[in-house]
């Protein structure tokens, strides 16, 4: 017997545009866009409504950049609290968040939050036995390397081996180099975020300097390229100049991940490259760092690809803002949803609302303005749904 669920009278976000009608789920994929007669639902047949009249109708929201998990483990410096309870109780938030896939993202890195390599591997290896055991959302792992960090290489084959990366990046947080290119801003930075002092921060950037001199350039070349030759997409971060986007492509980047300023950012999407700028950035009117107003770039047409970052509760609300900015719905959608799909080689499958795709849905409306998520569905089931009491 089919399993079928039906959405029934939603404004629906197509790739091209919006309409209005209903859509129709089959065992976990997508079999009708358009309007339906009524028998289609309900009945013998165990099919399901939902009145998503008065609400707009959208794939599922895919996250390839948001570490948040790391702030879950780990919310005050050196206060862990146990992976399993904070994978779980985060995936309920990220659902009603409308985010239906979300790479989290992992940093092997300068010792900042949960980064370092026994954590990192455990994390890894929890959302991959989560992902094949129960979960309500598809889950998978962006791995940022950081280039100074000279002893993780072989964690990083080891799991991209495995097959437990969807996404790789290179990041460079040192001092004067990308977001961190003024002077005293790295410092700042490891002060406010560890509770560390003036003291302590010095030997942590002296001892960073120390390692980014002996970095090797060639292994860390031979690591996308093996990321590449496997089907993982790589990323660059915080690229500042055209030639910080040449460094990237000769890594193989195909993602320019947050580039610094708009000359940046249009000279990576011209050079082929998929740009992703930051939701809050877009949400708050624009980098709490002073660096590339996100909406800008957005309607520069020199970012396609957007991300939570850090707060998943930006990616559905940005996307209402562009539009509000004049940027098409359909468009705004599409940056959250089939372009990190193609990003990831998964555009066939996921991303959009079109028949034979997976049937990952969220159905959202707006409360004094602001879009809430009122049901969320992944392969078809509906793994979320909220009851307002007025």
């Amino acid at each position: 017997m089919a399993n079928r669920l039906t959405i029934r009278g939603g404004m629906l976000v197509l790739p091209n545009g919006t309409t209005s009608g209903d859509l129709a789920i089959e065992n976990g994929r997508i079999v009708s866009v358009g309007d339906l007669p009524d028998e289609r639902a309900g009945g013998p047949a165990g099919g399901t409504d939902i009145d998503a009249d008065g609400c707009w109708v959208l794939p599922g929201l895919i996250d390839l950049h948001c570490d948040a998990i790391e702030k879950e483990v780990e919310p005050r410096p050196n206060t862990l609290f146990p992976m399993e309870m904070a994978f779980l109780q985060f995936e309920r938030k990220l659902a009603g968040h409308g985010i239906t896939t979300m790479l989290h993202s992992l940093s092997l890195g300068v010792g900042l939050s949960l980064r370092g390599e026994n954590l990192v591997g455990e994390m890894v290896e929890l959302i991959a036995s989560m992902r094949e055991e129960r979960s309500m959302i598809r889950h998978g792992v962006h791995l940022r390397y950081e280039v100074s960090h000279l002893t993780g290489f072989g964690l990083a084959e080891r799991l991209m081996s495995e097959g437990l990366i969807d996404l790789l990046s290179l990041m460079d947080h040192s001092p004067g180099q990308g977001q961190y290119r003024r002077p005293g801003a790295f410092e700042r930075y490891v002060m406010k975020n560890q509770g560390v002092g003036p003291e302590e921060v010095a030997v942590i950037v002296e001892e960073l300097q120390e390692r980014r001199s002996r970095v090797d350039w060639g292994k860390l070349k031979a690591l996308t390229a093996r990321a590449r030759a496997g089907g993982i997409a790589v990323a660059s971060h915080d690229d500042d100049s055209s030639e910080a986007v040449r460094r990237s492509l000769g890594f193989s980047a195909t993602v320019s991940e947050f580039p610094l300023n708009l000359d940046t950012a249009s000279f990576a999407k011209a050079n082929g490259m998929g740009v992703c700028v930051g939701a809050p950035n877009i949400v708050r009117g624009g980098s709490h760092d002073g660096n590339l107003n996100a909406a800008d770039a957005v309607r520069a047409g020199a970012a396609n690809l957007l991300c939570s970052d850090y707060h998943p509760a930006s990616l559905l609300h940005s996307l209402f803002v562009l539009e509000s900015k004049g940027v098409a719905l359909s468009d705004a959608v599409n940056m959250a949803t089939l372009e990190p799909a193609r990003a990831l080689g998964r555009d066939g499958t996921l991303g959009s609302l079109e028949p034979g795709k997976k049937a990952d849905i969220v159905v959202v409306r707006k409360i004094r303005g602001i879009p809430v998520v009122a049901s969320t569905i992944v392969d078809g089931s509906v793994v979320y749904a909220a009851r307002d009491i007025g």
